[in-house]
């Protein structure tokens, strides 16, 4: 069955990658492809929380319009900075404020 907001493009001659992309169209990340099964990257499809379909028709549910299908994390609030810091607050290396 088909996965919401998934889409599959052949790029005839290029290692099978899945690209993550934001709601903004910004890559987040590449998952190579190339060493998995089909079922286990059906696995990693839904582990990631794409919303499976049971028809390509069939409507999707409004809690899953954005893909991947879960909620977006709670951030903390961004401190704007002070005077002496021209650096904004960084966050943990695996935190990704799209996703």
């Amino acid at each position: 069955p088909p996965s919401h907001n998934l889409e599959m493009k052949h790029l005839p001659g290029a290692d099978p990658e899945l690209v993550l992309l934001s709601h903004q169209y910004k890559e987040l990340e590449r998952i190579p492809l190339s060493d998995m099964s089909r079922e286990e990257i059906n696995q990693l499809v839904q582990e990631l929380g794409f919303y499976r379909k049971e028809a390509p028709d069939a409507p999707v549910p409004e809690e899953f319009q954005f893909a991947p299908a879960r909620p977006l994390p709670t951030l903390p609030p961004l401190q704007a900075p002070t005077a002496d810091s021209k650096t904004p607050p960084e966050r943990d290396e695996g935190e990704h404020p799209d996703l």
